[in-house]
């Protein structure tokens, strides 16, 4: 208490001066040795969000509307202490297939041929994800799971050429008749290690 006075008598002449505005932009400006300007220097830091844009050319572009989703949090299972029962951090992301105008209407119905018994009875998909104590990884988590369905459900798969049928088919048969021959010569060799009935003599 005793350099209270002294103190505010400092304060006071620096204040005068005009010098404390110096000093507290000396104190603002530094820069720590791992700043993004030290280490990406030629890098604008301009940190912005593209915006999207749809290509017609491509089927599924990666792009989820998460405003057309309904998501929920609910408490994770498994082990976490107490800090399962106070965070809400399992996902449950549900949308009604038939209506996912985002999705096109080829892919939808791919999807619900494959993925048809996982729908509920209003036609609701879910995918849940609680593999991290993370609202949001686990969030990524779903959106990377349904990305993978989707582009799973866009791929044609290439019928093959009659040629190639043929070749196939003939494989299988001279792999049949292979067995076969080598099951009886497997028989024919047990048949002879067996010793000499009273017929055979």
């Amino acid at each position: 208490m005793a350099f209270m006075p002294i103190r505010m008598h400092v304060m006071r002449l620096i204040g005068q001066k005009g010098q404390y505005s110096i000093l507290l932009q000396r104190s603002m400006a530094y820069k720590s040795a791992i700043s993004l300007e030290t280490l990406y220097p030629n890098s604008s830091l301009k940190l912005t969000t593209p915006s999207f844009s749809s290509n017609s050319d491509e089927k599924f572009t990666g792009y989820i509307p998460i405003e057309k989703l309904d998501i929920k949090y609910s408490a994770s299972s498994g082990p976490g202490g107490q800090n399962v029962n106070k965070v809400h951090t399992k996902v449950d992301l549900r949308f009604k297939l038939d209506e996912a105008d985002w999705i096109p209407q080829e892919i939808r119905e791919k999807m619900l041929e494959i993925h048809g018994r996982k729908l509920t009875k209003e036609g609701f998909f879910i995918l849940r994800s609680d593999v991290t104590r993370s609202q949001q990884l686990n969030l990524a988590d779903c959106l990377q799971k349904l990305r993978n369905i989707i582009r799973e459900a866009a791929v044609t798969k290439k019928q093959p050429a009659p040629e190639t049928e043929e070749r196939i088919r003939q494989r299988h048969l001279k792999a049949a008749r292979l067995r076969v021959a080598v099951k009886r010569e497997d028989a024919l060799k047990r048949a002879m290690r067996k010793p000499p009935t009273v017929v055979d003599l």
